[in-house]
């Protein structure tokens, strides 16, 4: 589930007027997976024209205002076939009980913007601290994974034992940000190798366990009885 960077180079039910979670829990799992698909095949096609076609489509890299567009359309970018499988199995894992709290509208919206923000950060970061340090700078980056990590992030800090314990237990705010921080940090470098872009993986998981803390994408409706929760 790791994005690929190289060196070099809406469900809504009626009766109330409220937004509820869309009752096909798993279609924007099945929207997503089927974007993945699409593009990966878009990719390979773009490749045998040109590559640098391809990239030129579908790679983020620095500068950022060359190929605007390459903020979003890299988030469903992958970089291999094993790239596109790892990340759609997670997708899977951690998306669909998210999908459960959420309308497929702002599941898409979470997704799209986690994955966009984190892959920005992974090329601004990594292109400051090359002028500073020797780490070397990002030449580009593609895949989904940021906003897997989104998804995860989402799923620890809102789920129902997340909540409870904070019904219970008053923390105040610098600790949660603490926490959040550390676990962030053991989880990206848990998923640490070669071509793995980490400052990405970092970002998405950190959005989305402050986003899960807020409880962004739940849904409530008073008319309904028992609304799915994570």
């Amino acid at each position: 589930m790791a994005d690929r960077s190289s060196q070099s180079g809406i469900g809504m039910r009626s009766g109330t007027g409220a937004e509820s979670p869309a009752d096909d829990s798993s279609s924007p799992i099945i929207d997503l997976l089927a974007v993945f698909v699409v593009v990966f095949v878009l990719q390979q096609v773009a490749a045998l024209l040109s590559v640098g076609l391809m990239a030129g489509l579908f790679v983020l890299a620095p500068p950022l205002s060359t190929n605007p567009w390459t903020v979003v359309t890299s988030v469903y970018a992958h970089g291999g076939v094993g790239h596109l499988v790892s990340n759609s199995l997670a997708l899977i894992v951690f998306g669909w009980p998210v999908a459960r709290a959420t309308t497929r509208l702002r599941f898409h919206a979470f997704f799209a913007v986690t994955g966009a923000v984190a892959g920005v950060t992974q090329i601004l970061l990594t292109n400051v601290a090359a002028l500073v340090t020797p780490v070397p700078a990002t030449g580009g980056v593609l895949g989904a994974s940021g906003a897997v990590f989104a998804l995860l992030g989402y799923l620890i800090a809102s789920n129902r034992l997340s909540a409870s314990l904070a019904s219970f237990v008053e923390v105040p705010a610098w600790l949660s940000a603490l926490v959040f921080l550390g676990l962030a940090i053991a989880v990206t470098m848990a998923t640490a190798s070669p071509g793995v872009a980490l400052l990405a993986h970092f970002t998405g998981l950190l959005l989305g366990l402050a986003a899960g803390r807020a409880r962004v994408l739940h849904v409530g409706s008073s008319s309904r009885s028992g609304p799915a929760r994570l």
